[in-house]
């Protein structure tokens, strides 16, 4: 296998298909990466942004290229001596016409040959009317309004010979078992007789799928030849049924029933990616399913057109150890293979996992907390209580959040599970629906994790503890019988001694692990985290907003566990998934370093912008304290460095975007129109040169900017030469002020890019310093110059930062406390990197970017002595020879230092 000795991740789409990609690799190579780490490039819906809409897993996307371009890209890849790592979707897929698969289910209900294939509930426990029937939610209104309104249409597909019902951009195929009653009303004589032919196909039972599809599509050839020879047999049938009865009688017989979307939460009975109507859930764990939509990656592994695969949201998997050892054993060979697998807390990968590792929001997590302030915790917290009234602990805050989605986006979920549950109860007691829907939901609101892994063979000790204790806490907070608690820990922990009730109750847990993952990410991720807001650079995915700040003695025992553990994981500062991205999470925590003055400004600004704040008619504030402190912060972070015209529009759609999320103000499922028009006329008028905001706003801005570029230079050497493999994400090689996406996909200048590489080419490190001049600086030239120096001393040592060890380092001084150092070595090999933790007080707010005279004295660092002493690769110079070196020196030229052995002359 050949590890990445670095990634980048590029977002395939319209902008930036396989042959723009290729045209592309010149650069990226001589930045330094060695593979490329595409977004998915198998075929997804028409238009999609982002790639993991996947209609066809068997075929590389035309839009991007097909083929043909995959073949040019790799052929430029191979020609620089780099690798591709490809990003699989094996957990859902798109819902639309080009779904070939989804279509066949839709017109042959559960006979279809790829019913398994998808996550579908065909006889949802009371809901008899969708037994056999896949409920749609995509109307825009009741069904039966619209069916009279008559937006529901039959439409006649005649070169396929197919009839189906359009609802707008919709197309839903007809069971050809429901045909007669079209084709016989058509009055034409050869319509009538092939309508018999069409009258005799098998039902829709399970397992008659080949033999009716075979029928039915020789009877459509048939009705297409005869419609192409017959002009009148052609136009009997374009006339669509216009009498909404009749329609109403013919959907009722299909294999699907059209619903109103609002009704999904409650009534979907397909598993969905968490509450998204059209991304359907797979059932990879099926060995059909694994090989047809495996079939491609597979092929372009074993023939060495690809080197790796990131496999994206194993949580929604139904058993995701299975799943990765029948991948690896598939592969026949190996391959570098890493999980979109998010973290919590202390949580580690599941020993079983065959894995190379996550794709790193563990670190993204701790790497950030190490440059929270954690003296600023008391200040930042009380300012935050006093401007929002907010008096929970995030803790409470992520609980309210599932509570809320088990209510509401994912209430048929919870209710099937609560069903079940109650009809496994019956064995031996007497329970009820309702309580045990509160108590199941107590339980997941409790659960710490995304998701446990147990299988039919049991549960993991980790995860017998976790459920234990949920339990135990949902137990205490609960009114109802403790016997309804002891029935839960009877099924979940699987402490049945009877084989059949075992076998019943693992089948329920491994359907609730698949469920709890989906509450956690949008009852945390994406509620709680945009309802808690007292730092907002702690709101990540997989973060722990409540955790104020990573002590740098645990950072070090978290490399050294990593790098015993997963040496090759990955190591992401930004994602397509990240609330922000790096350098905006970089200034946010550094807002922890000036709390005082934040508590101050905002409370000021709050007074400021006092004119421009609108009541609603039902007495609500726009926006809100939560909301306004939230934008504060989000100005901030992402406030450009240039100009940047439509930078006003960017906040208003994520203020937007925020407050849908919050579901407080607004949502997705009930946009509150004048709510939101309030908000984006709020932030238009602050952001108007002339509003007397921006006057006191810019001076600290500057400030926080100043010192978020220090921090981000540190994350980033630490993310170059910390245990793993460091990836940039698309255009983050230069300062990447994005906030979530959409947001994250705009276009990458380039051009520019390859640009500012050839100037540093030409100047060299010896032209640090110059590089932190006021007017240079903002253009991200230094974070760049240190991707290019770290990520070439990486080229130049592979087995330094891939198998060396990792050697914590010791700091002393005043400011010894403020200093984050450690070794990599292997053999006489060795590297150094030395990074500040940057307080307020000891960086220059003018001039150029670093830090006071005076602010390092007498601080220093401890490293291995080398006879011939150490050079700075950032700075261009010598350093001295240990045991210690003077922090003063070692950021005087360059805020960060990486320094190597003098080799002898």
């Amino acid at each position: 296998m050949k590890v990445p000795r670095a990634t980048y991740r590029l977002q395939l789409g319209g902008d930036l298909t396989l042959h723009d990609a290729a045209g592309l690799v010149p650069y990226l190579a001589e930045l330094g990466v060695s593979h490329l780490y595409l977004s998915p490039c198998t075929r997804a819906r028409a238009g999609s942004g982002h790639g993991y809409d996947v209609v066809d897993h068997r075929t590389i996307d035309p839009a991007l290229g097909g083929e043909e371009g995959y073949v040019a890209l790799l052929r430029v890849v191979r020609g620089h001596g780099m690798g591709l790592l490809l990003d699989w979707v094996p957990n859902h897929m798109g819902l639309s016409p080009e779904n070939r698969w989804w279509m066949s289910v839709l017109e042959h209900g559960p006979a279809s040959p790829y019913a398994s294939f998808f996550d579908v509930d065909w006889d949802p426990p009371g809901r008899p009317h969708l037994c056999g029937r896949v409920l749609l939610p995509v109307l825009g209104d009741h069904y039966r309004a619209v069916l009279e309104r008559g937006e529901l249409k039959l439409g006649l597909e005649a070169g396929a010979g197919a009839l189906c019902v359009r609802y707008h951009e919709h197309r839903f195929p007809l069971d050809p078992a429901t045909y007669p009653a079209v084709l016989a009303a058509s009055g034409e004589p050869e319509l009538v007789r092939l309508a018999a032919g069409f009258a005799a196909l098998p039902d829709r039972s399970p397992g008659r799928g080949a033999e009716r599809a075979r029928r039915a599509s020789g009877l459509r050839e048939r009705l297409a030849r005869l419609l192409r020879e017959s002009p009148g047999a052609l136009q009997a049938l374009e006339g669509p049924i216009r009498d909404p009865a009749e329609l109403h009688r013919l959907l009722e017989e299909q294999a699907f029933r059209l619903a109103f979307w609002r009704v999904a939460d409650d009534e979907v009975n397909y598993r969905r990616f968490f509450a998204i109507n059209d991304l359907v859930g797979l059932r990879a764990e099926d060995g059909r399913v694994f090989e047809a939509t495996h079939r491609l990656a597979l092929d372009l592994l074993r023939r060495g057109a690809a080197d790796g695969l990131r496999i994206d949201h194993p949580d929604g998997l139904r058993d995701p150890a299975g799943y990765l050892r029948r991948l690896r054993e598939a592969a026949g060979g190996p391959f570098y293979l890493v999980v979109e697998k998010i973290l919590v807390g202390d949580e580690e990968l599941p020993e079983e996992w065959p894995v190379e590792g996550t794709t790193g929001y563990e670190f993204v997590n701790r790497v950030g907390g190490l440059f929270v302030d954690r003296e600023g915790e008391e200040v930042l917290d009380r300012a935050y209580r006093r401007f929002t009234g907010e008096e929970r602990s995030f803790e409470e805050v992520a609980r309210e959040g599932k509570r809320l989605v088990m209510d509401g986006e994912l209430a048929g979920g919870l209710d099937t599970l609560a069903r079940r549950m109650l009809e496994l109860s019956r064995r031996r007691y007497d329970l009820t629906l309702n309580a045990l829907r509160r108590a199941l939901a107590g339980v997941i609101e409790h659960l710490e994790v995304y998701r446990t892994y147990a299988t039919p063979a049991g549960v993991p000790e980790p995860d017998r503890e976790r459920l234990a204790e949920a339990i135990e806490r949902a137990s205490a907070g609960s009114r109802d019988d403790p016997t309804l608690f002891a029935f839960l820990r009877r099924v979940l922990l699987l402490e049945a001694e009877d084989p059949e009730e075992r076998r019943v109750a693992a089948e329920l847990l491994m359907d609730l692990q698949q469920y709890t993952g989906a509450v956690m990410a949008k009852g945390v991720e994406d509620t709680a985290l945009y309802r808690y807001n007292r730092l907002a650079g702690l709101n990540e995915v997989g973060g722990e907003p409540d955790r104020f700040g990573v002590l740098p003695e645990e950072l070090h025992r978290w490399a050294l566990r990593r790098r015993e553990r997963h040496p090759h994981g990955m190591l992401a500062a930004s994602t397509h998934d990240t609330k922000r991205a790096e350098d905006v999470r970089a200034r946010l925590v550094a807002l922890s370093s000036l709390a005082e003055e934040w508590g101050e400004r905002v409370e000021r600004w709050y007074r400021t912008n006092a004119p421009h704040r609108v009541a609603l008619e039902d007495g609500r504030g726009v926006p809100s304290r939560e909301d306004e402190y939230l934008l504060y912060q989000t100005l901030l972070g992402t406030w450009p460095l240039g100009e940047e015209p439509g930078f006003p529009g960017r906040i208003k759609d994520y203020m937007r975007k925020a407050v849908r999320e919050a579901k407080v103000n607004s949502s997705w499922m009930a946009p509150d129109g004048a709510y939101e028009a309030a908000l984006e006329g709020f932030v238009e008028a602050i952001l108007a040169p002339d509003g007397g905001f921006l006057e006191d706003f810019l001076p600290f801005q500057r400030r926080v900017a100043r010192l978020g570029a220090l921090v981000s230079l540190s994350q980033t050497l630490i993310r170059l030469t910390f245990p793993g493999v460091p990836d940039v994400y698309r255009g983050a090689e230069l300062w990447d002020l994005s906030l979530v996406d959409p947001d994250n996909r705009r276009p990458v200048d380039y051009d520019l890019r390859r640009r500012f590489l050839a100037e540093l080419e030409r100047t060299g490190p010896s032209g640090a310093p110059s590089l932190l001049d006021d007017g240079v600086w903002q253009s991200g030239l230094p974070k760049l110059h240190l991707l290019r120096r770290a990520l070439r001393l990486r080229a130049e040592s592979p087995g330094l930062f891939a198998r060396g060890e990792y050697v914590p380092l010791e700091s002393g001084g005043p400011r010894a406390g403020r200093i984050f150092a450690f070794a990599r070595r292997l053999g006489e090999e060795l590297a150094v990197t030395v990074v500040p933790r940057p307080a307020a007080d000891a960086v220059a707010t003018s001039g150029p970017l670093g830090f006071l005279p005076g602010a390092w004295e007498r601080t220093w660092v401890s490293v291995p002595p080398r006879e011939n002493g150490y050079h700075n690769l950032l700075s261009g110079g010598p350093c001295g020879r240990g045991p210690r070196l003077a922090a003063e020196e070692l950021f005087g030229r360059f805020p960060v230092a990486l320094l190597v052995p003098v080799r002898e002359a």
